[in-house]
């Protein structure tokens, strides 16, 4: 695959292409499963991001025939806390990061997404397939319990029952499955799924950013409030939206019988 122009670090690809972030694993010798020095690459990458005021929307990835096979196990083997914490950290760190982000995330996946790799794609606000795609929750296999945000997304995703179901067997779960269960939002064909992926990011990244962010956070806040709590949320962020450039603009657009030019400010 070809490239633009963009800086690397060790096992982690991240460049900026117009207002699109991308982050891409890239130890596919490994099927991208996450090492110390990956983890930690991922965590300056998503500090980057989210430095970056240009952001507008963010695509993860991963190179080669996976896009993330969980932790690296002979790594956990040699030095088994030590490593689980280093890799934890890094980790959890990207994803509090991306997690913070106005700008929407999006993942795209192939392959094998397992354990830390299934949490990271939940982590997403939107997730893509290619088909042929295989998931597993796979901690039991290893006897570890769940990490990377697996925990948190699944019984928001599934329902508690669904979520005890998936984690506690390890099952595994292909494309089609993982479309009707709603852990993917599509499947594509395998060779689209890069255009298809680049074609929903740009066009998010073309959206109200602010307003986009403030979505995500009452949706993901949402269960932690009562339905009172929760109109004094909604009307605050409504508020807050009528103060920047592009509800004036959307409103002018729709005024107008346009389509808007959203800047994300």
């Amino acid at each position: 695959m070809a490239y633009p122009d963009k800086p690397t670090d060790g096992s982690v690809l991240h460049w900026r292409d117009g207002a699109v972030a991308h982050i891409r694993f890239h130890r596919p010798q490994a099927l991208n499963a996450i090492d110390r020095d990956m983890a930690a690459a991922f965590a300056r990458a998503c500090k980057e991001v989210q430095a970056d005021a240009a952001v507008r929307a963010v695509l993860l990835s991963g190179e080669g025939r996976a896009f993330m096979a969980g932790g690296d196990i002979g790594e956990m083997r040699a030095d088994p806390a030590r490593a689980a914490e280093e890799l934890i950290a890094g980790m959890h760190g990207g994803i509090r990061r991306l997690a913070a982000l106005d700008a929407p995330v999006i993942c795209a996946v192939q392959g094998a997404v397992a354990g830390g790799g299934l949490g990271l794609m939940l982590a997403c606000d939107l997730a893509l397939a290619a088909e042929g795609t295989r998931l597993s929750v796979a901690y039991p296999a290893i006897g570890a319990s769940c990490d990377c945000s697996t925990s948190w997304s699944l019984p928001r995703v599934l329902g508690l029952r669904k979520a005890m179901e998936l984690a506690l067997l390890g099952d595994t779960v292909d494309a089609a499955q993982a479309l009707q269960l709603g852990l993917v939002n599509r499947v594509v064909p395998a060779a689209q799924l890069e255009a298809e992926s680049h074609a929903l990011v740009q066009r998010l990244a073309q959206g109200p950013t602010r307003a986009l962010g403030s979505i995500k956070k009452l949706l993901r806040s949402a269960a932690q409030h009562s339905l009172d709590e929760h109109l004094d949320v909604e009307a605050a962020g409504f508020i807050a939206c009528t103060q920047t450039e592009d509800f004036h603009e959307g409103t002018r657009a729709f005024a107008e019988k346009r389509a808007p030019q959203f800047q994300g400010r």
